[in-house]
């Protein structure tokens, strides 16, 4: 056995991380009984024989190494308290190991490959933690009977349904199971966590029924024939659709046939639009992808990527595991039978091609990383490249059909009915709810009929659960409140208690503020703002010729003025009937208050406020440390305008606050596999800049001032598109202005990390370039994340080289490639 020089934490603690170790060194094993605490994660251990003679170890790391067979010797350290096992190879667990691990309490076994738990996990008695996520369970049987488990985490496995007596354990605190192609209880119900899992349990009987249903939602260009086939799949015969009369926003029915409950959203395929799809586009849904075949042409690379694989490539990034069925449109406009044949198959070819080139990419990212000399270091990327290969994206054969033709419109009726209720390509579409849920759902919809609720669907929380539980006794308004998550989860309602201004508000008719987002978010704004009426404008005190500048801001510096964004909605709202002056208040908001509207539109990351720039105060109040500080009376109360970052027309401001590049600066490059999704960056700068009150934003960058360092992001479209973040070298002379600008760095790359939670599809990998003009080389930072934790104790693991340097042997100082620590850096 090797001998490997460790690093002796503690008196009877051993530190092997990243060694690239094959076997155990003969130190440890040496030490056999001295031994308590041995770390060995990042290895390249296959086996860990002689383990067993360290038989006072309490704790043991063997996490990113490349083990498949669980070590059998494990069960032989009967002093164990904690084990890593997470990102090995790991396939099975042999029975009769834990019931000898009587001490054990934490186990963590995520990102393997298990498929089977072993029938007496459940004898391990003092297990308080256990993590089980990324793996291929389908049943949690075994662990039913665990008499401490306090933490469990399942999520993104193959589970189905969860044992009704998993959760009659007292000691149970948190669990999670998001990720899973849960029936029962749905993934809706789970979302919600530990709480309603146990409530959806309590409120099951025999009685409960299986429901059937499923979201569609209609993608495509605009003027693609959505709203036609929605509405005419909705009356089950032709309906026309006026060009004035296609969608503006999103539209939402509903439909049943055969008891398959089809939840319709129409989304509007203008690109205005496409910044608020994400808020309503979920996993799981059924997507129909309209393609105008009359306008659609063959050997026309450009006409293929702007109708068809512009929307494949977005799904495959925001909902992988979705069905997708092609819907070719406007065939009776095509001059043949031949004509559309043709173009049906050259789509089909390409989109099979798409899903192919997409695959191989991420099999050759896979292998590079594997090929690394310690491969160990990248396991995080390689085992979300592998999570990434296990989604399925379904593209189905292209329907093509004339919208005129009741046939054909049966015709499509009767192949949808048939796509959902094949369990081969929906095997989650039957879901078991207890009878309460439905009862709930008729029971608000029941109140709007009978105008209990008011026609545009807003109700305050206590009134909507004061009329529910009059019908529902033996429901308390803890139990109602998880049902009407569980709608919201489904876009049934719309109930963003996450927002302190809207938590006790609902929104029981959801296309109500689809309706007002459209009033912002549209493609012809500058119309609808030169629409405004005299009488709008006088009840804001506002003139005549504030309206031009408004259309003039708005075109040329993507702001708007809220005082127009009040009236606009007023204006939709009175169209609308509605004239509730409370409601108005609420909606709209006022020159102090936000209305609902606009703080949706702030949450999803459609804008934010845009900073009022007046030149500095020199009579302002002086501030004095540990004084409270006073802001003079010129400061000004309310922001003028929000910014629409994804209108914005160039750089030019951004490019006149940075100046030039230098070789010195900090930069960085993020790399986004497959590619970066459409409106990410301008979503991104939103949620950084809320951080800062200094920032310029352009077209695709942004230049932000956090204290005395100058950070810019540049989003670059390219065959291998990424974010690059840079730090002004004239900040950063010394070593602690180097590492105040690494945990500036560390803020922005956090929030782009939780920005990327939204897209399944999608990974990313950091390199920092080589800093010499002609050279393309690159230093690749390894498993990142860890040093975005939001504690900020975990290292960024690098060494101790004062300078590395790249393949073409240029140099470069450590502290300006990659974090690192205060003490690291001194040393």
């Amino acid at each position: 056995m090797p001998s490997v020089n460790g690093t002796r934490s503690g008196k009877n603690e051993e530190d092997f991380v990243g060694k690239k170790l094959r076997m155990l060194p003969t130190e440890i094993l040496q030490r056999g009984q001295d031994v308590e605490k041995v770390d060995l994660q990042r290895n390249r251990l296959k086996h860990v024989a002689g383990i067993s003679q360290l038989s006072n170890l309490t704790e043991l790391n063997l996490s990113r190494n490349e083990i498949s067979d669980f070590p059998s010797e494990i069960k032989d350290l009967h002093q164990l308290v904690r084990l890593y096992l997470n990102q090995n190879n790991l396939k099975t667990i042999p029975e009769d190991v834990f019931p000898s691990l009587e001490k054990l309490q934490f186990l963590k076994l995520s990102t393997n490959r298990i498929a089977k738990l072993p029938e007496d996990i459940n004898k391990c008695h003092n297990l308080s933690y256990l993590n089980l996520s990324n793996n291929c369970l389908t049943d949690l049987e075994p662990l039913v009977g665990l008499p401490n488990i306090k933490e469990l985490y399942a999520e993104r496995n193959q589970l189905a349904e969860l044992p009704y007596s998993l959760f009659q354990t007292k000691s149970l605190t948190q669990f999670k199971v998001n990720g899973n192609p849960l029936k029962k209880p749905p993934e809706e119900v789970c979302a919600g966590g530990l709480k309603d899992i146990q409530n959806y349990f309590s409120m099951l009987d025999s009685n409960s029924p299986s429901v059937r249903s499923v979201k569609t939602m209609f993608l495509g260009t605009s003027m693609a024939g959505k709203s036609t086939l929605c509405r005419s799949l909705k009356q089950a015969c032709p309906v026309s659709v006026a060009e004035d009369d296609r969608t503006v926003g999103i539209e939402i029915s509903e439909v049943e046939s055969d008891g398959v409950r089809f939840y319709f959203w129409d989304f509007a395929g203008q690109e205005e639009y496409y910044n608020t799809h994400h808020v309503f586009i979920t996993a799981e849904a059924f997507v129909i992808l309209a393609i105008d075949l009359s306008s659609y042409q063959t050997e026309n690379p450009q006409s293929f990527d702007e109708k068809v694989g512009f929307w494949i490539k977005n799904i495959h990034l925001k909902i992988p595991g979705s069905v997708v069925l092609l819907v070719g449109t406007h065939v009776d406009q095509c001059t043949d039978e031949n004509e559309v044949k043709e173009k049906k198959k050259e789509i089909e070819e390409n989109v099979e091609k798409m899903l192919q080139t997409h695959k191989s990419h991420l099999d050759q990212k896979k292998m590079n990383l594997q090929n690394q000399d310690n491969p160990s270091l990248y396991s995080d990327q390689i085992n979300q490249i592998e999570r990434l290969t296990e989604y399925n994206l379904k593209v189905l054969d292209l329907v093509a059909i004339d919208c005129t033709k009741p046939q054909d419109i049966r015709l499509l009726h009767d192949h949808i009915k048939n796509t959902v209720l094949n369990k081969e390509t929906f095997p989650n579409i039957e879901q078991t709810l207890p009878k309460c849920y439905h009862e709930v759902e008729a029971d608000i919809q029941e109140l709007l009929r009978n105008g209990d609720i008011s026609e545009h669907g807003i109700v305050t929380q206590d009134i909507l659960l004061y009329e529910l539980k009059n019908r529902h006794d033996t429901l308390n308004h803890d139990k109602l409140k998880l049902i009407l998550q569980y709608l919201h989860r489904i876009g049934v309602i719309m109930w963003y208690k996450e927002i302190p201004a809207l938590k006790n508000s609902l929104f029981v008719k959801p296309s109500f503020l689809i309706t007002l987002f459209k009033t912002i978010v549209r493609h012809d704004l500058d119309k609808e703002l030169a629409a405004i009426s005299p009488l709008m404008l006088k009840q804001e005190n506002a003139l005549q010729k504030y309206k031009e500048r408004w259309i003039r801001d708005y075109k040329d510096r993507a702001t708007l003025s809220n005082m127009a964004i009040r009236i606009l909605m007023r204006t939709e709202l009175l169209n609308l009937g509605i004239t509730d002056q409370e409601l108005l208040q609420e909606v709209v908001g006022s020159k102090k208050t936000e209305g609902h509207v606009l703080s949706l539109l702030k949450h999803f990351d459609v804008c934010l406020t845009s900073k009022p720039s007046c030149p500095l105060n020199p009579n302002a109040n002086e501030f004095v440390p540990k004084k409270a500080w006073k802001p003079s009376s010129s400061i000004v109360d309310e922001p003028d305008a929000c910014l629409f970052p994804s209108n914005l027309p160039d750089n030019t401001q951004v490019e006149k606050m940075w100046g030039l590049d230098s070789a010195e600066d900090i930069n960085i490059h993020v790399y986004f596999l497959p590619e970066i999704p459409h409106g990410f960056f301008h979503r991104l700068v939103i949620r950084i800049c809320s951080w800062y009150t200094s920032y310029w934003m352009g077209k695709d960058q942004c230049l932000i001032c956090c204290g005395s360092k100058r950070i810019l992001l540049r989003e670059h479209i390219d065959e291998d598109p990424f974010i690059e973040i840079r730090c002004k070298d004239s900040d950063i002379k010394t070593s602690a202005e180097i590492q105040k600008a690494w945990e500036a760095i560390r803020l922005i790359m956090r929030r782009l990390d939780d920005l990327t939670m939204q897209w399944q599809g999608l990974c990313q990998i950091v390199h920092s370039p080589c800093r010499d003009p002609g050279c393309s080389d690159y230093f690749e930072w390894n498993d990142w994340k860890e040093w975005l934790d939001e504690s900020g104790t975990n290292e960024f693991s690098v060494g101790l080289e004062e300078k590395h340097v790249c393949r073409n042997g240029h140099q470069r100082r450590t502290e300006l490639l990659f974090p690192r620590t205060t003490d690291v850096a001194d040393t």
